[in-house]
């Protein structure tokens, strides 16, 4: 079945961390300026007290802290093993990168928020925590440490996060936006099945869905491509990867349910969404439903209409019951 639109993610530049205590920063300075905290006060207090807590040992922060969320999601982790297989002797810490490709090993969506406070703060109001990167130290000293943020106290300008070995490390919102902002402000969201990060857009969810699936069999993606197709209804990219699912667990039927309300709510890229039904219907053995979608791809054109011409071909040559090598009009 053709998978047009699936695209990799190219993750944000590798940074080598290393957990080190904590710094006293009242005074430092930073090129990226704390962001307006105006916003904290419209936003209720939130502590998620069910996010586990695992004390970071020199070098092991990273682990630690992907073992808080991987518990959080329902996935039981160790932070000890996690941390035998993560750490980078090299680096004397862990990537980002690989706690993003762990998580998703998990069978969970790891999603990279937006670099933004007001971000941050939405993940924490639907209860979600976020795994952060900050930097300890200097622009031109760098301590790297990842922790985990699982509450805000407006009241007071305040977060609460895992950090160290304190499961509530309270920081003031200015000296957690320095630290952050000098690691230019990377943090995820680790979800279980069919949860959606509250800040996803459907460019990025779909990217983020699209590399869970690579590494799992569709049912793992299944629930997550059902809330994120009601979520956006109007995305074809989201359309065609919870098709693709569907089709990939042989369940034609509700796969080609999902083409057709995709393109009752008009939505885009209409032409490859014909196309995929097309194919579908002829698996279905419905050839006049599937000539008629072939035709109408066809007819909508676009970058892949060399495919639907093909598609189209090869449909009419097993209606007629004829081998794939016919040629007929188009």
């Amino acid at each position: 079945m053709s998978e047009f639109g699936r695209t990799t993610t190219v993750l944000p530049r590798p940074l080598s961390v290393l957990c080190a205590g904590l710094l006293t920063l009242a005074g430092c300075a930073s090129q990226n300026g704390p962001q307006s905290l105006a916003l904290t006060h419209t936003v209720p207090p939130v502590e998620l007290l069910d996010v586990p807590f695992y004390p970071q040992t020199a070098y092991h922060c990273g682990p630690a802290a992907l073992a808080m969320v991987l518990g959080w999601s329902g996935v039981s982790a160790d932070p000890e093993r996690l941390g035998t297989e993560l750490y980078i002797p090299a680096k004397q810490g862990t990537l980002q990168a690989e706690l993003v490709a762990r998580a998703r090993r998990s069978r969970r969506l790891a999603y990279i928020i937006p670099p933004q406070l007001s971000e941050l703060l939405r993940e924490l109001a639907a209860k979600h925590p976020v795994l952060v990167l900050q930097n300890l130290g200097l622009g031109w000293y760098p301590i790297w440490h990842y922790a985990v943020v699982v509450g805000v106290q407006p009241a007071n300008g305040n977060l609460v996060l895992r950090s160290g070995d304190e499961r509530r490390h309270v920081v003031a919102i200015e000296t957690f936006e320095r630290t952050w902002a000098r690691a230019e402000r990377w943090g995820i969201v680790v979800l279980p099945p069919g949860e959606l990060p509250a800040t996803a857009t459907a460019a990025r969810l779909f990217q983020s869905l699209a590399e869970l699936e690579t590494q799992h069999a569709p049912m793992t993606t299944l629930p997550s491509w059902r809330a994120a197709v009601k979520r956006f209804p109007k995305d074809g990219r989201l359309a065609l990867g919870l098709a693709n699912a569907l089709y990939d667990t042989e369940r034609l039927a509700s796969a080609a349910a999902v083409l057709k309300a995709a393109l009752e709510r008009q939505t885009d890229r209409s032409a490859v969404l014909y196309n995929n039904l097309a194919q579908i219907e002829a698996d279905r053995g419905d050839w006049a439903a599937a000539e008629a979608a072939a035709v109408e791809a066809v007819r909508l054109g676009g970058p892949f209409v060399a495919t639907f011409r093909a598609t189209l071909r090869t449909i009419r040559c097993r209606r007629a019951g004829q081998s794939t090598d016919c040629e007929p009009a188009l």
